[in-house]
């Protein structure tokens, strides 16, 4: 249809153009009703299928001489049901519209005709389920290669052609008469029947229930040497390894060690402001992800408070300098429930929830929030992120809501209470300030007037002086003094106002941010310049430093220790300073961009990260430090160290990839491969070949020599029908396991031309690493979770002793290797990132995990600790195993229970 509007006559009047959209516009929606009815007869011959199946199985099995006919005839039925629901979903309307009809037609077929196509065709069938189901992709060692001989996949073109393999279609009975000389499709009677019910729309509803209940089913059974499961519609296949005698016998349990959160890397400053504070303990506190840090920079040590359940976007601090509120957005769970935006009060020294308030009364998210000084942080006053940005008062420790107003359809920066008047609020935002005054259960709004002063784009901070006066910084670089009206009865109608006493030119571009020292000079932070600048009491500039351009725009300042301050960045670096030897220290640094690609050190505490800010970061774990950075040409995407620790390669978004000195970061090659997105590397294990999977469908493979410094082509491996988003090499070099995008996994024979091989055949092949996430020894649960959540997978890991296994699934889940027990597999679960996990992997020593959150940017790093010697409270002292994610159930409440840096860890 767009075509064909798209190659109208231009000299056509308006009018004539409009009428042929509509009518187009009405065939189509014609169109897309005889599709939804074609669909729905097809998926009711598919339920009367499913129904006959079950009728042959129960009369069969009363008979021992056709047992074992009888339930392969129901096996086949099912599988074919479950490729009828889900096998055509992503295919365009005119090719579904056609496969529905053959589909029908197909089921119309007799029975002898099935046979007939049955026995010719049974081989071939065969070769189709080993070869497009689950081949580990196998790759031979460098020798001259043959010519490629080309792949052959076999194309599915529709479920009537995989009918056609399928073999006999089942045969249906006539009421409490089963009759096994006729079929039920052969019959015009029976069509007829057909099409009359698929006409009524309470029977087309019923069965439209019944596909979408069985559209994602997954179907594991043990059968013979493999295991058959049906994954979207989707057939797998996967052969169970010799060595494996009694796949139903086998049990795993959870392993005996958990994870707890060691180090957070990292600072989110990008989008937040204000949120960067020293605490009387010494500790600075920040948040990145669902995580609130507690930082203390002479010691070197993290503590991490773990109540939230997404992104932290607010912090604000008691006046007792102990408690801390933090609010988050709204968010989902693991299950696809919604997940309220709240403010968590709690303490910083225990870690331990006093309160959780807001719940079920915020929109979007908490946007600012401040406790009040005058009655010793009795109330907190929150902004909700909504159109409407509502102000609520709070008496947090009763979680009682007091008063709440609209503020304004415009952003709202930020919010303070008075600091001597208990009754006065002040926020600030989009080209305006409002001054409230709060009298029990009401609010009232006065306007802050410009008058002749410029009225500013943005008011984007204030700060309150000794004097009782106001301070705001605007996205002009102007400073306004705010005085209150005195001549203005307190006891009169209204909020007493305050009028624009003094203007001061304060940076370049907008002031971002601002604090009162305890000497009573103020600091502010700009933007443009980056400037941070010492005003005295009399607001007259004294002294001011420059942060290079390569930390970004200042977001947030605070005081610090002595004469220090802290300074928070746009690109997420935490900074502190002193003005007397203009002296500048980065205290934490994390990456500006979603973060993808992740490669442990092979031998040494090291790992490096890359991200789409085109930074690349390898990491001390040890000291918990930045080792060195580089800024590539590119976006980073994914990375692998070469075996000896010399080198590592980093492939980009476009085709790109770089070898950089691993001490040094100096550029030893560079090659590109397509102009596709790279999305893994792969170092053998002996180094002396590198296997790059790409975005458009190609594995390219380069022998390797001189320490991983020289690179030649070898080959090429075609013939996927998706990106490659998972590699592995057998510890031998003979052969690579690939795994496709929404696909399973593929092998193949590098030797004869890259070639795909039998899954029969590589059953037994043993694998240096385990990062493909659905091959046998991980396949059930995996598959099973994906389909459920209908997400990926983004990486998965096995660890170096090859005992344990993690992966991302939107939390960082542990089981024990290998994992066989597809719908109870235990595990551990781990919640601290906000955003899916894109990457995890073990140190070389299994003694750290580390992941990677993609639009959080963080990266966190778990160490692995034995049970016993975890402080957990008695609810958590010993794992109870929860129903997998499908039938288990979280409630709000339980997911806003006090928590701690030590109550991590849940079993699943």
């Amino acid at each position: 249809m767009d075509g064909f509007t798209g190659s109208l006559d231009d000299s056509m009047s308006g009018a004539s153009v409009s009428d042929v959209n509509d009518r187009l516009a009405a065939l189509d929606r014609v169109q897309q009703q005889e599709d939804e009815l074609t669909v729905m007869k097809a998926a009711l011959a598919d339920v009367l299928r499913r129904l006959d199946a079950s009728e042959m199985s129960a009369a069969s099995s009363a008979k021992k001489q056709h047992a074992g006919k009888s339930g392969a005839a129901m096996r086949e039925a099912h599988s074919l049901s479950c490729i009828t629901n889900g096998g055509t979903s992503a295919r365009k309307r005119e090719s579904t519209s056609v496969t529905r009809k053959e589909t029908l037609s197909s089921a119309a077929k007799s029975g002898a005709d099935r046979r007939k196509e049955t026995s010719s065709e049974r081989s071939q069938m065969e070769e189709i389920s080993e070869t497009e189901d689950v081949a580990p992709l196998l790759l031979r060692a460098p020798r001259p290669l043959r010519p490629p001989r080309p792949l052959r996949v076999t194309n599915w073109s529709t479920p009537a052609d995989v009918m056609a393999l399928r073999g006999p279609s089942v045969k249906r009975s006539s009421g409490l008469e089963r009759s096994r000389s006729s079929n039920w499709d052969t019959s015009d009677e029976s069509k007829n029947k057909l099409v009359k019910a698929a006409s009524t729309s309470k029977l087309l509803a019923k069965v439209v229930k019944n596909a979408e209940r069985h559209k994602d089913a997954v179907v594991s059974q043990a059968e013979g040497n493999h295991i058959k499961m049906f994954m979207r519609g989707r057939p797998i296949t996967m052969f169970i390894p010799s060595d494996v005698e009694n796949y139903d016998d086998v049990r795993i349990e959870l392993p005996p060690e958990r994870l707890k959160l060691e180090w957070v890397y990292g600072y989110r400053g990008r989008d937040c402001r204000a949120n960067v504070y020293l605490l009387p303990t010494g500790e600075i506190v920040y948040f990145i992800a669902s995580v609130v840090i507690l930082f203390n920079y002479e010691e070197r040590t993290q503590r991490h408070y773990l109540g939230h359940t997404d992104c932290v976007k607010c912090l604000a601090i008691h006046p007792d300098k102990i408690r801390i509120a933090t609010g988050q957005i709204a968010g989902v769970d693991k299950d696809g429930r919604a997940l309220q935006p709240h403010v968590r009060i709690w303490d910083s020294v225990s870690l331990s929830t006093l309160q959780v308030i807001g719940t079920g009364t915020f929109e979007r998210g908490v946007a600012s929030l401040a406790f009040s000084k005058a009655d010793s942080g009795q109330h907190l006053s929150v902004i909700d992120d909504c159109n409407d940005h509502m102000l609520t008062v709070w008496d947090w420790q009763k979680k009682s809501k007091i008063a709440e107003i609209k503020t304004t359809n415009e952003v709202v920066l930020a919010v303070e209470f008075h600091p001597t008047d208990p009754n006065t609020i002040v926020t600030c935002g989009k080209s305006h300030i409002f001054f409230w005054t709060w009298t029990g259960n009401s609010l009232a709004r006065k306007q802050g007037i410009f008058g002749k002063y410029e009225k500013p784009k943005f008011v984007q901070c204030l700060v309150f002086l000794s004097t009782g006066d106001i301070l705001t910084g605007d996205s002009g670089g102007v400073l306004l003094v705010w005085t209150r009206n005195t001549a203005e009865s307190p006891t009169g109608k209204g909020p007493r106002a305050f009028q624009i006493s003094r203007q001061v030119k304060g940076h370049e571009g907008s002031v971002f941010c601002m604090c009162e020292m305890r000497s009573g000079s103020v600091l502010t932070g700009g933007g443009k310049d980056r400037k941070i600048i010492l005003w005295d009491h009399d607001l007259r500039a004294d002294r001011d430093i420059e942060v290079p351009d390569q930390y970004g725009t200042i977001r947030a300042v605070s005081e610090g220790k002595g004469e220090e301050f802290l300074v928070g960045t746009y690109n997420n670096f935490i900074m502190r300073e002193t003005y007397k030897d203009r002296h500048i220290e980065r205290g934490v640094q994390g990456h500006t961009d979603e973060l993808w690609g992740l490669a442990s050190h092979p031998f040494r505490e090291m790992f490096l990260t890359c991200a789409q800010n085109r930074l690349v970061c390898l990491w001390n774990s040890v000291n918990h430090s930045l080792q060195w950075s580089r800024t590539l040409e590119e976006h980073g995407h994914c990375a692998d160290f070469h075996p000896s620790g010399a080198v590592v390669a980093i492939g980009t978004h476009s085709g790109k990839w770089f070898v950089l000195d691993a001490e040094t970061t100096d550029l030893v090659a560079i090659h590109t491969d397509g102009n596709e997105q790279l999305s893994v590397m792969r170092f053998s294990e002996d180094g002396g070949l590198l296997a790059i999977g790409s975005h458009d469908n190609f594995i390219y493979l380069y022998t390797v020599s001189e320490r991983g410094r020289k690179y030649g082509r070898y080959g090429k491996c075609s013939g996927h029908s998706s990106y490659i988003t998972h590699l592995d090499w057998s510890p031998d070099n003979s052969y690579i396991m690939s795994r496709l995008r929404r696909r399973c996994v593929f092998p193949g024979d590098v030797l004869n031309g890259c070639n795909l091989i039998r899954n029969r055949s590589g059953k037994d092949i043993d694998w240096a690493t385990y990062t493909c996430v659905l091959g046998y020894h991980v396949f059930v649960g995996a598959v099973r979770r994906r389909v459920q959540m209908r997400t990926d997978i983004n990486a998965l890991v096995r660890s170096h002793n090859r005992k344990r296994l993690a992966d991302d699934f939107c939390k960082v889940h542990r089981f024990a290797y290998p994992l066989l027990q597809g719908q109870g597999a235990p595990s551990h679960k781990y919640s601290a990132h906000s955003s899916h996990v894109t990457n995890v992997s073990f140190l070389h020593r299994d003694s750290h995990l580390i992941s990677t959150g993609g639009k959080d940017m963080s990266i966190m790093q778990w160490r692995l600790v034995e049970k016993t010697s975890l402080s957990l409270p008695d609810s958590l002292s010993s794992p109870e195993l929860t129903p997998p994610p499908s039938e288990s159930t979280v409630s709000l409440k339980d997911s806003l229970e006090p928590s701690d840096d030590t109550a991590t860890p849940s079993d699943e």
